[in-house]
């Protein structure tokens, strides 16, 4: 049974690392929570260590830029580490060939030309060139074209034709929906699930994949803290809680985030009943819940 606690703090002693989620734990995508930040900065003034470890089909810089516009400080964390990143390194080893056709917003363009200096000898190995549908050996999908008006339906045409064409998929970021600032929107997973239902095949590169966690843990490492006791932070039941289940980890379930309305008026308080009952239904086993991170 999960146990609702009233602050990271009052867990900090028993972790030397976090894994953070960032949309519905540190911000809503359109500003940071205050509380967030400062449970994050003193859990580090301990001496700990944070890595965000976000399912953002973007390369690291992209998410650091768009983090620091937004407001958040820089120090909360100590890295950043992206389902881009993993989803890049696949793409480069030729997961799904090297000519691919891209799904994506305008937004994800440093998907294909912003690079870890790690991957260097790759890039320049890999001849990954971005082609037509019709042409294309696979596809690699960031998102949708534009999450703020469509949806997956929108998509079922392409969908299809990919599916005729036995065409490869790898998702770049495994979320299914985002809270943006109230609003749901769709991201690429959904366009992944979609496809799986129709038959096609889909490569995963996210949370709660491993590869996103063995990078976070190679990260973890050249920070000093190889043998770290790690919790993961995060809202999703089917990523963050999941991913933490599969890696052997502790999770802290923030109640407020994607299903936030299933546990009562108060989001700040969840209502132990309507918890309990969810995750039993989900099959979940967070060892932490509560209502916002703090």
């Amino acid at each position: 049974m999960t146990q609702i606690i009233p602050s990271l703090a009052s867990i900090a002693a028993d972790y030397d690392a976090v894994f953070c989620d960032l949309w519905g734990c540190l911000h809503n995508g359109a500003r940071p929570f205050p509380a967030a930040v400062s449970a994050l900065q003193g859990f580090r003034a301990a001496g700990k260590k944070v890595i965000l470890l976000t399912n953002a089909p973007r390369p690291r810089r992209d998410v650091a830029s768009h983090l620091a516009a937004m407001g958040v400080p820089d120090n909360c964390f100590d890295d950043i580490v992206t389902s881009g990143q993993a989803a890049q390194f696949s793409m480069l080893s030729g997961a799904v060939g090297t000519r691919v056709h891209h799904i994506g917003a305008p937004k994800d363009e440093g998907f294909f030309n912003d690079f870890d200096a790690s991957m260097a000898a790759l890039v320049a190995s890999a001849g990954i060139t971005r082609v037509p549908m019709h042409s294309a050996q696979g596809i690699v999908c960031t998102g949708l074209t534009d999450d703020n008006t469509e949806t997956p339906d929108d998509y079922r045409a392409t969908l299809l034709m990919a599916k005729t064409l036995s065409l490869p998929m790898l998702c770049a970021n495994p979320d299914v929906t985002v809270h943006v600032a109230g609003k749901l929107l769709y991201c690429a997973g959904a366009l992944a699930a979609a496809y799986e239902k129709m038959g096609g095949e889909t490569l995963y590169f996210g949370k709660p994949h491993p590869p996103i966690y063995d990078r976070a843990r190679a990260r973890l490492s050249s920070l000093g803290a190889d043998d770290a006791r790690i919790l993961c932070i995060g809202d999703g039941i089917a990523t963050d809680v999941a991913g933490a289940g599969g890696e052997g980890l502790d999770c802290l379930y923030i109640t407020s985030g994607v299903d936030g309305a299933r546990f009562g008026p108060n989001a700040a308080a969840p209502d132990p009943a309507l918890l309990q009952a969810f995750l039993a239904e989900r099959q979940a086993f967070p060892r932490y819940s509560m209502g916002f991170l703090g």
